[in-house]
């Protein structure tokens, strides 16, 4: 295995977490202080990222920072977009950090972004990483703001589309984790009764024998799982392929 880096091309990832009220974004922690009047200090937060070694392809690069931060696989990661603009590096932050590391000021990178719930990740209190509200981000380097809007964009977006809703709530849900899910992430309000109508009327929401005792509820919520052998299913047999979102959405947009 080649383990040199390519100098001017990089991954940066994307890991959205949903928590109780607000949908998150795992940040890195970056900093540098050469003790010299002459450089900025840096201290501040990136994406998670690296440069692709030689050898790997980019979805073995984006698995390996994946590894690294979660120590978890996702199949879920989405390949988004490139990045390439010779503004990506402009600040004397960020100038400084891409020298110190070795890299070349005119980088390009390939993001992935995925999708899951906040307790996926257990963070240990010494750790680099930290989760930030998507709309209450702090300091942040390179373009990694812009990044981040067009990924939370491209979410919103197509989670009346893609069943990407079921990768933001536990394997077994209660309906109001899915219909809380669904609301924070494009910032509405749904009627509680039609939601629950509307979704346990489809195929691919299967009902469980278990329960969850939930916080403020004096009775356990029965539990769900999403299928997605059926949904696939339907969507072969060129059945109606709007998942519940899109129906939903109808109703109170």
């Amino acid at each position: 295995m080649d383990f040199r880096k390519i100098n001017n091309l990089s991954v940066d990832c994307v890991i959205f977490g949903l928590g109780s009220e607000n949908l998150n974004v795992l940040l890195q922690k970056r900093s540098l202080n050469l003790y010299n009047e002459n450089y900025p200090v840096i201290d501040d937060w990136v994406l998670p990222g690296e440069h692709v070694f030689k050898s790997n392809s980019l979805g073995q690069s984006a698995d390996k920072i994946l590894i690294e931060v979660t120590n978890n696989h996702f199949a879920n990661k989405k390949q988004f977009r490139t990045y390439g603009s010779h503004r990506r590096v402009k600040s004397d932050k960020d100038l400084l950090w891409v020298r110190s590391r070795g890299g070349e000021a005119r980088t390009i990178t390939v993001v992935y972004y995925l999708t899951m719930p906040i307790n996926t990740i257990e963070l240990a209190e010494n750790s680099n990483f930290r989760w930030f509200p998507v709309e209450s981000l702090p300091e942040v380097g390179f373009d990694h703001q812009l990044i981040i809007n067009d990924c939370y964009e491209d979410l919103k977006s197509k989670i009346t589309t893609e069943p990407i809703l079921f990768d933001l709530v536990p394997v077994k849900f209660t309906l109001n984790e899915l219909q809380t899910a669904f609301q924070i992430v494009l910032n509405i309000e749904l009627d509680n009764r039609n939601f629950r109508k509307k979704t346990i009327s489809k195929a691919y929401i299967v009902p469980l024998d278990d329960k969850r005792k939930v916080a403020g509820s004096k009775k356990p919520s029965k539990l769900y799982m999403f299928s997605k052998d059926v949904y696939e299913k339907i969507a072969e047999n060129d059945f109606m392929i709007g998942t519940i979102l899109v129906m939903i959405l109808k109703l109170f947009l």
